[in-house]
Protein backbone atom coordinates (compact mmCIF):
# COMPACT_ATOMS: atom_id res chain seq x y z
CA UNK A 1 0.00 0.00 0.00
CA UNK A 2 1.22 3.15 -0.97
CA UNK A 3 1.57 5.61 2.05
CA UNK A 4 1.49 8.98 0.52
CA UNK A 5 -1.87 11.48 0.60
CA UNK A 6 -3.01 8.30 3.10
CA UNK A 7 -5.67 9.47 5.90
CA UNK A 8 -3.70 7.25 8.55
CA UNK A 9 -0.06 6.63 6.95
CA UNK A 10 0.35 4.40 10.64
CA UNK A 11 -2.25 1.88 9.53
CA UNK A 12 -0.41 1.31 6.51
CA UNK A 13 2.89 0.58 7.96
CA UNK A 14 0.99 -2.62 9.57
CA UNK A 15 1.69 -5.85 7.89
CA UNK A 16 -0.25 -8.83 8.41
CA UNK A 17 0.50 -12.35 7.04
CA UNK A 18 -2.15 -15.32 7.11
CA UNK A 19 -4.73 -16.78 4.50
CA UNK A 20 -8.09 -17.35 7.08
CA UNK A 21 -10.82 -15.33 6.88
CA UNK A 22 -10.25 -13.20 9.99
CA UNK A 23 -6.42 -12.11 8.73
CA UNK A 24 -8.34 -10.98 5.16
CA UNK A 25 -10.75 -9.18 6.74
CA UNK A 26 -8.18 -7.58 9.29
CA UNK A 27 -6.33 -6.44 6.57
CA UNK A 28 -9.21 -5.04 5.12
CA UNK A 29 -9.93 -3.78 8.09
CA UNK A 30 -6.65 -1.68 8.57
CA UNK A 31 -6.54 -0.81 4.83
CA UNK A 32 -10.11 1.04 5.23
CA UNK A 33 -8.82 3.07 8.04
CA UNK A 34 -5.57 3.55 6.44
CA UNK A 35 -6.99 4.96 2.86
CA UNK A 36 -10.10 7.08 4.33
CA UNK A 37 -9.49 7.29 7.93
CA UNK A 38 -10.73 5.64 11.11
CA UNK A 39 -14.40 6.68 10.05
CA UNK A 40 -13.70 4.32 7.04
CA UNK A 41 -13.87 1.44 9.69
CA UNK A 42 -17.69 0.08 10.63
CA UNK A 43 -19.31 0.64 7.39
CA UNK A 44 -16.11 -1.51 5.54
CA UNK A 45 -16.98 -4.03 9.01
CA UNK A 46 -20.83 -4.06 8.37
CA UNK A 47 -20.79 -4.75 4.42
CA UNK A 48 -17.69 -7.50 4.57
CA UNK A 49 -19.31 -9.37 7.09
CA UNK A 50 -22.80 -8.99 6.58
CA UNK A 51 -23.66 -12.47 5.05
CA UNK A 52 -21.20 -14.01 7.78
CA UNK A 53 -23.06 -15.87 11.11
CA UNK A 54 -21.51 -15.78 14.65
CA UNK A 55 -18.56 -17.85 14.47
CA UNK A 56 -16.61 -15.81 11.63
CA UNK A 57 -17.85 -12.54 13.36
CA UNK A 58 -16.33 -13.64 16.48
CA UNK A 59 -12.92 -14.66 14.47
CA UNK A 60 -12.44 -11.63 13.42
CA UNK A 61 -12.95 -10.24 16.52
CA UNK A 62 -10.56 -12.17 18.00
CA UNK A 63 -7.96 -12.14 14.67
CA UNK A 64 -7.77 -8.16 15.90
CA UNK A 65 -7.30 -9.38 19.24
CA UNK A 66 -4.34 -11.46 18.56
CA UNK A 67 -2.49 -8.36 16.80
CA UNK A 68 -3.54 -5.66 19.78
CA UNK A 69 -1.88 -8.77 22.25
CA UNK A 70 1.06 -9.24 20.22
CA UNK A 71 1.11 -5.06 19.46
CA UNK A 72 1.22 -4.51 23.60
CA UNK A 73 3.59 -7.51 24.20
CA UNK A 74 6.29 -6.55 22.22
CA UNK A 75 6.02 -2.79 23.38
CA UNK A 76 6.44 -4.17 26.94
CA UNK A 77 10.21 -4.90 26.20
CA UNK A 78 10.70 -3.35 22.71
CA UNK A 79 10.04 0.76 23.14
CA UNK A 80 13.22 2.56 24.92
CA UNK A 81 12.72 5.00 27.44
CA UNK A 82 9.18 4.62 28.32
CA UNK A 83 7.98 6.41 31.86
CA UNK A 84 7.32 3.96 34.64
CA UNK A 85 3.16 5.00 33.95
CA UNK A 86 3.89 3.97 30.64
CA UNK A 87 5.00 0.65 31.39
CA UNK A 88 2.40 -0.16 33.98
CA UNK A 89 -0.24 1.21 31.39
CA UNK A 90 1.50 -1.31 28.19
CA UNK A 91 1.29 -4.36 30.76
CA UNK A 92 -2.00 -3.40 32.17
CA UNK A 93 -3.57 -3.45 28.61
CA UNK A 94 -1.16 -6.45 27.42
CA UNK A 95 -3.26 -8.06 30.33
CA UNK A 96 -6.25 -7.35 28.78
CA UNK A 97 -6.29 -7.91 25.36
CA UNK A 98 -4.91 -11.38 26.61
CA UNK A 99 -7.76 -11.80 28.25
CA UNK A 100 -10.03 -10.81 25.49
CA UNK A 101 -7.91 -13.54 23.17
CA UNK A 102 -8.98 -16.06 26.04
CA UNK A 103 -12.46 -14.91 26.11
CA UNK A 104 -13.23 -14.56 22.29
CA UNK A 105 -11.38 -18.55 21.44
CA UNK A 106 -13.62 -19.55 24.50
CA UNK A 107 -16.74 -18.26 22.55
CA UNK A 108 -15.68 -19.59 19.03
CA UNK A 109 -15.91 -23.16 20.17
CA UNK A 110 -19.21 -22.75 22.50
CA UNK A 111 -20.63 -21.88 19.25
CA UNK A 112 -19.20 -25.14 17.68
CA UNK A 113 -16.66 -22.99 15.59
CA UNK A 114 -12.72 -23.53 15.56
CA UNK A 115 -10.39 -20.70 16.15
CA UNK A 116 -8.75 -18.29 13.75
CA UNK A 117 -4.94 -19.02 13.21
CA UNK A 118 -2.50 -16.36 15.21
CA UNK A 119 -1.45 -14.37 12.20
CA UNK A 120 1.51 -13.31 11.52
CA UNK A 121 2.40 -9.52 11.72
CA UNK A 122 4.84 -6.74 11.66
CA UNK A 123 4.33 -3.04 13.21
CA UNK A 124 7.34 -1.17 11.33
CA UNK A 125 8.71 1.05 13.26
CA UNK A 126 6.37 1.60 15.96
CA UNK A 127 8.67 0.69 18.94
CA UNK A 128 11.43 3.27 18.02
CA UNK A 129 10.17 5.60 20.42
CA UNK A 130 7.62 5.87 23.00
CA UNK A 131 5.92 8.35 20.49
CA UNK A 132 6.08 6.53 17.62
CA UNK A 133 4.33 3.70 19.63
CA UNK A 134 1.46 6.07 21.16
CA UNK A 135 0.61 7.20 18.11
CA UNK A 136 0.12 3.71 16.22
CA UNK A 137 -1.65 2.78 19.35
CA UNK A 138 -3.99 5.54 19.48
CA UNK A 139 -4.81 4.64 15.71
CA UNK A 140 -4.63 0.94 16.66
CA UNK A 141 -7.55 1.29 19.66
CA UNK A 142 -9.55 3.32 17.77
CA UNK A 143 -9.24 0.76 14.57
CA UNK A 144 -10.62 -1.99 17.49
CA UNK A 145 -12.90 0.48 18.82
CA UNK A 146 -14.86 1.14 15.00
CA UNK A 147 -14.33 -2.38 13.75
CA UNK A 148 -16.52 -3.69 16.95
CA UNK A 149 -19.36 -1.29 15.85
CA UNK A 150 -19.34 -1.87 12.58
CA UNK A 151 -19.53 -6.18 13.62
CA UNK A 152 -21.69 -5.73 15.97
CA UNK A 153 -24.83 -5.55 14.27
CA UNK A 154 -24.34 -8.63 12.60
CA UNK A 155 -24.23 -10.98 15.81
CA UNK A 156 -27.24 -13.14 16.35
CA UNK A 157 -26.41 -14.74 19.99
CA UNK A 158 -27.22 -12.66 22.58
CA UNK A 159 -24.82 -13.69 25.04
CA UNK A 160 -21.82 -13.43 22.30
CA UNK A 161 -23.31 -9.59 21.75
CA UNK A 162 -23.05 -8.75 25.72
CA UNK A 163 -19.86 -10.47 25.41
CA UNK A 164 -18.59 -8.35 22.74
CA UNK A 165 -20.37 -4.78 24.31
CA UNK A 166 -18.07 -5.91 27.13
CA UNK A 167 -14.72 -5.85 25.77
CA UNK A 168 -15.55 -3.15 23.15
CA UNK A 169 -16.69 -0.54 26.51
CA UNK A 170 -12.50 -1.61 27.58
CA UNK A 171 -10.80 -0.85 24.44
CA UNK A 172 -12.61 2.55 24.52
CA UNK A 173 -11.08 3.29 27.76
CA UNK A 174 -7.83 1.98 26.41
CA UNK A 175 -8.01 4.84 23.26
CA UNK A 176 -8.80 7.24 25.95
CA UNK A 177 -5.63 6.31 28.14
CA UNK A 178 -3.48 6.26 25.75
CA UNK A 179 -4.85 9.99 24.46
CA UNK A 180 -3.87 10.83 27.60
CA UNK A 181 -0.22 9.60 28.02
CA UNK A 182 -0.43 11.87 24.39
CA UNK A 183 -1.46 14.89 26.39
CA UNK A 184 -4.41 14.85 24.17
CA UNK A 185 -8.44 15.10 24.75
CA UNK A 186 -9.39 11.71 25.94
CA UNK A 187 -12.66 11.60 24.48
CA UNK A 188 -12.35 14.60 21.08
CA UNK A 189 -15.99 13.60 20.16
CA UNK A 190 -19.38 12.75 20.96
CA UNK A 191 -20.40 10.55 18.44
CA UNK A 192 -17.69 8.18 16.40
CA UNK A 193 -18.05 9.74 12.54
CA UNK A 194 -18.58 6.83 9.71
CA UNK A 195 -18.79 7.36 5.95
CA UNK A 196 -21.32 5.03 3.49
CA UNK A 197 -20.18 1.45 3.13
CA UNK A 198 -20.66 1.50 -0.29
CA UNK A 199 -17.51 4.14 -1.07
CA UNK A 200 -15.39 2.77 1.30
CA UNK A 201 -15.28 -0.64 -0.15
CA UNK A 202 -14.75 0.99 -3.36
CA UNK A 203 -11.84 2.84 -2.12
CA UNK A 204 -10.40 0.10 -0.42
CA UNK A 205 -10.68 -2.37 -2.92
CA UNK A 206 -7.24 -1.89 -4.88
CA UNK A 207 -5.25 -1.84 -1.52
CA UNK A 208 -6.80 -5.64 -0.03
CA UNK A 209 -4.13 -8.35 -1.45
CA UNK A 210 -5.86 -12.35 -0.93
Amino acid sequence: MKTENLAVPELAAVEIHGMTRGAFLARGTLAAGAAYGLGAVSPFVSNALAASGDVDIVNFALTLEYLESAFYTAAASKVPGMSSDLKALVKEIRDNEGEHVDALTAAVKQLGGKPAAIPKVDFGGAFDSPESFLKLANVFEDTGVSAYNGAAPGISSVQVLAEAGAIVQVEARHAALIRLQRGQTPAPNAFDMTLKADEVLAAVKPFIKG
